[in-house]
């Protein structure tokens, strides 16, 4: 089945998890998650009207949105280190993966260089799995106030990473906790908040995280195929 193909089936997908959940296909942006994909495989997206693009590792980002279109909005998803920032600033749309208030100054002291403003999601590792990125949940309020007095960024909503599961009911808590989150922290209002993204399920559970309320679910392996760790 070609890259087109499966795209469309995991579109097909989204929205009838839409249509069960009430809510219309619009809310959700499916991200086509290329890490360790060739450009090439992107490019066969681009005539489907496919632009939204995401990445785990800054020279990835960097290099693939060098080397092709400039209308691509690339989500930058995976762990990003503070010495890394400056390279994606002004490259990336969005920033999923903010977990600390440290790496939320370093993007807001990139951002106001570049005099743009930076839309972030805080991530919360609902789970609490130690081989995962991301704050408590406990954590998650304070971080999120402290950081909406910086300069430079926008804090646009959450995000988290489920464990991987073979049955994805196993994770519904998870979103459903991840978006009880979102609203205790939107009644706050904080300043520079808005909290209406919730960055939330993968290949094998976003049809679950849409049902509780994502709004951006990442898919890779369902879209390109199993990843290639063989490339650096």
């Amino acid at each position: 089945m070609s890259v087109c193909d499966q795209y469309r089936r995991v579109e097909e997908k989204v929205k009838n998890a839409c249509k069960r959940a009430g809510r219309p296909p619009e809310e959700v942006t499916l991200i086509a998650v290329s890490k360790t994909k060739p450009a090439s495989m992107i490019e066969e997206l681009l005539p489907l009207g496919v632009r939204d693009f995401g990445e785990n590792k800054v020279q990835e980002l960097t290099a693939k949105e060098e080397a092709l279109p400039k209308d691509i909005r690339w989500h930058m998803i995976g762990h990003l280190q503070r010495n890394k920032v400056k390279y994606v600033i002004d490259k990336a749309c969005m920033i999923h993966s903010v977990d600390s208030l440290r790496l939320a100054q370093e993007i807001s002291k990139e951002a106001v260089k570049h005099d743009l403003v930076m839309p972030v999601l805080v991530e919360v590792n609902v789970a609490g799995e130690e081989s995962k990125f991301g704050v408590s949940v406990e954590e998650a309020p304070s971080l999120v106030e402290e950081m909406a007095k910086l300069p430079g960024i926008q804090i646009k909503g959450l995000m988290t990473i489920a464990p991987y599961v073979e049955d994805p009911e196993e994770n519904r808590n998870i979103f459903r906790n991840l978006r009880k989150l979102s609203v205790d922290i939107r009644e706050k209002n904080f300043d520079n908040v808005i909290m209406d993204v919730l960055s939330m399920g993968m290949t094998g559970d976003y049809e679950v995280a849409i049902e509780e309320g994502a709004t951006h679910v990442r898919v890779g392996t369902g879209i390109f195929g199993e990843r290639n760790y063989n490339i650096e």
